[in-house]
């Protein structure tokens, strides 16, 4: 995570990476009570493994992405994960946990600015506890910056 600039108070510039991707390349200005907020209650969910296992065990990273994306029943939202704000619009998340946290997402936008990277579904695992010591890092950094 790279903090930056502040736009007006309370906002600050702020990009996300997963999976060498950045992910808030449409708008990366961030109220940040409420970035902090999303991203402490994600940290807590996964510090107490209440994020459910694979769905769909056996198959590909993409093929599950696309059968929890499809979903219509309101299966898949417990598998939603980094909903933060408005700098994430551009991209649609899901997660799940087995023993690491397994993250795989899509950006939808056409302004993505590769095109190649619309349409692909990328993943990547993390160790749970690792997630959570980086979201800890971030918020106390945005933290810190409101403050000073």
């Amino acid at each position: 995570m790279e903090v930056g600039g502040t736009a007006t108070p309370g906002l600050r510039v702020v990009d996300l990476w997963v999976a060498g991707r950045r992910l808030t390349v449409d708008d990366n200005a961030a109220y940040v009570p409420s970035l902090s907020y999303y991203m402490q209650m994600d940290a807590q969910r996964v510090r107490r493994r209440e994020l459910p296992a694979c769905p769909f065990p056996g198959r590909e990273p993409g093929e599950i992405f696309r059968l929890l994306h499809a979903d219509e029943t309101g299966f898949r939202q417990q598998f939603w994960l980094m909903h933060w704000s408005e700098i994430l619009d551009n991209v649609s998340t899901y997660a799940y946990l087995d023993d690491d946290l397994t993250i795989i997402f899509e950006f939808w936008r056409e302004t993505h600015p590769t095109p190649e990277d619309l349409g692909r579904v990328f993943v990547t695992r993390i160790p749970p506890d690792r997630f959570v010591a980086i979201i800890e890092e971030a918020t106390a950094l945005l933290a810190t910056e409101i403050a000073g």
